[in-house]
């Protein structure tokens, strides 16, 4: 595995410390430090393959940390926290990841064969350890980058196997709950989906649980093993994302931010924004100004 290790780490040191597209439909590669609140966010599911370095992911009370010898599958849009590390003599970190599209995943578990292990799952995130055939179909995939006039015959194919040795390993599940009406997974993904669109609107668990097609007690267990978060911890989330973003962007203050994604209370909102980030706002904001200018300047 670690020639096809070091010619993925080649193909993609091109990239920034930031999300940089490749101009390979869904395909996204990162490369250096990269600041802290630019890694939280919502991310949207995706298979994600540290190259170099490692990376650390928070998700409610959940912290999974990878590193080459594993990758990530996120099979939902999640609220997390994430934090990258170089290797130990200071090597940058490096990863490329895979957007999931249920367009694409539907119609390869259709050809698969399925499979009954016996075990119920849920979570709909988790790290697993990487496979010498994975790194194979991310290598032609990444080769493209050096013929992108050859992209749009061959990356679906290449995404297809990607899938498919995913599919094949012990996360292969997640994939296959996702894409299947009637599993845990698109249960509560019709209620974060409505959360996502309403997350300034009041939250009615019994709405959302009868969307889900379970009890109220059912969703909330189903839903905490999904997100590792109960539903208003989602919406929390969601909510003091969107209101971050909004004031380093500075498209308000706190009072009118915290309002226009919800809250009705200033008070409460700095509260749970400073316990969230370690910081109130304007502080936090602060923080966060300085260290844009440090990278622009550098």
């Amino acid at each position: 595995m670690q020639q096809q290790m070091a010619e993925l780490v080649r193909l993609a040191s091109r990239a920034q410390n930031r999300r940089t597209e490749t101009g390979i439909p869904r395909v996204a590669m990162v490369h250096g430090a990269v600041p802290e609140h630019e890694l939280s966010t919502v991310y949207e599911p995706m298979i994600n393959l540290i190259l170099r370095g490692s990376k650390t992911m928070t998700v409610g009370n959940r912290k999974l940390h990878y590193d080459p010898a594993t990758y990530f599958v996120m099979s939902i849009g999640l609220p997390a926290v994430g934090t990258v590390h170089p290797t130990s003599s200071g090597e940058p970190y490096l990863a490329v990841s895979l957007t999931l599209d249920l367009g694409a995943l539907a119609p390869l578990l259709v050809d698969m064969p399925p499979r009954h292990d016996g075990t119920h799952y849920d979570s709909g995130f988790s790290v697993a350890a990487t496979t010498l055939e994975l790194l194979d179909a991310w290598v032609r995939m990444l080769r493209l980058l050096n013929k992108p006039d050859e992209i749009g015959a061959l990356a679906p194919a290449y995404e297809r196997e990607i899938l498919f040795r995913v599919a094949q390993g012990p996360l292969g599940w997640m994939l296959r709950d996702i894409a299947t009406p009637d599993t845990s997974l698109t249960r509560v993904n019709l209620a974060i989906g409505w959360i996502r669109s309403n997350f300034d609107k009041p939250l009615r668990v019994e709405a959302l649980a009868a969307m889900a097609a379970l009890s109220v007690s059912a969703f909330h267990r189903h839903f905490k093993a999904v997100t590792a978060l109960s539903p208003l911890q989602y919406q929390k989330r969601i909510r003091l994302l969107r209101a971050r973003s909004q004031l380093i962007a500075g498209a308000g203050n706190a009072t009118s931010v915290a309002f226009e994604v919800g809250y009705q209370s200033l008070a409460q909102f700095c509260r749970e924004y400073t316990r969230l980030f370690g910081l109130p706002p304007s502080r936090d904001v602060a923080m966060v100004t300085d260290v844009m200018r440090g990278r622009r300047v550098a």
